[in-house]
């Protein structure tokens, strides 16, 4: 792929992050980054996040250039935001398993099915499914904002069921949910996580909600990213075994040297847990995204603003 890119003429790796700073300055660019992107990404970022850190520093912005080192929902949620701005995808082609399980037309029918229903949707869909929504949340605010909703008010939620029935338990709001999932949170296996505390006794076991309900039920602490990272620095713990897209082990590794992070294996014992939409992302295509401002994530300004109304909501409601 890098070679069809013709990156193979840009900077040699070593020189890497010096032409991607001198590019960002020239550009007047903003580099985000999920916590699930390379090392390297994150640390050349200007801000390296979960969901609702990123969003809230995209609409933040001032940068003429936002550049969004995650999958392509993310960069859509940018471009939402800023409509003036141009912002660039490294890869266009990194996609995203949960948002692909809820296609535009199947949600639409669904949600015809439920119509007095007000529909709360995972940041993690298409701008399409977002314009179908009334509210956007995080895995970060989402128990917060279904909990702020009148409580005669019934909820569609979409569109990964295990976070969607994480927030019911939580909220004691009962949900429709929509059947979709994350391939990196389902592949988990629980009988490798019952091995890990075994072996490590002292570990705390961490997950993300996404996560499937069996894997939730062993878990000492369940959060976002930013909040796994955040407890992770707080407890008292000296080891974590760490149930989410090794990515994050990155920033706890860097931050937390004294500390010890286990990742868990795959069901077939396999390290397969790093998410490949995330890993198309890379130094080099980041280069190329800056010197040639291309690809560029482009939106129907009607649907943009169908998109942007749910997003609005979230960030007014999220405290």
């Amino acid at each position: 792929m890098e070679e069809q890119l013709g990156l193979g003429h840009g900077p040699s790796p070593s020189n890497l992050p010096a032409a991607i700073a001198e590019l960002r300055t020239r550009r007047r660019a903003i580099i985000l980054a999920h916590y699930y992107q390379e090392p390297d990404i994150q640390d050349i970022a200007d801000c390296t996040g979960d969901s609702l850190e990123l969003s809230r520093r995209a609409a933040e912005t001032d940068a003429d250039v936002i550049v969004f080192c995650g999958v392509h929902f993310m960069a859509e949620t940018a471009k939402i935001l800023n409509p003036s701005r141009l912002v660039l995808l490294p890869d266009l082609e990194a996609g995203c398993s949960l948002a692909e399980s809820c296609p535009p037309q199947a949600f639409a029918n669904f949600r015809a099915r439920y119509p007095d229903h007000l529909v709360v949707s995972y940041i993690n869909t298409s701008a399409a499914i977002k314009a179908q929504s009334d509210l956007i949340c995080t895995s970060s605010n989402a128990v917060d904002l279904v909990r702020q909703l009148p409580e005669d008010q019934p909820i569609l939620f979409a569109p990964d069921r295990n976070l969607g029935q994480w927030v019911q338990q939580k909220s004691g709001r009962p949900m429709v949910l929509w059947p979709g999932s994350c391939i990196v949170h389902e592949t988990f296996s629980e009988a490798a996580v019952l091995a890990l505390k075994q072996a490590h006794p002292e570990a705390a076991v961490i997950a993300h909600p996404e996560c499937q309900e069996n894997l939730l039920d062993l878990a000492d602490f369940i959060g976002s990213t930013s909040r796994l990272l955040n407890y992770s620095r707080s407890a008292a713990a000296p080891a974590f075994i760490v149930l989410t897209e090794p990515g994050i082990l990155h920033q706890m590794r860097r931050s937390m040297p004294n500390k010890t992070f286990l990742e868990v294996p795959g069901l077939d014992g396999c390290s397969c847990n790093a998410c490949p939409h995330m890993r198309r992302n890379s130094m080099a295509k980041l280069w190329h995204c800056l010197e040639t401002l291309e690809p560029r994530i482009e939106l129907r300004e009607d649907l943009r603003q169908r998109a942007l109304a749910p997003i609005q909501r979230m960030l007014a409601m999220t405290r």
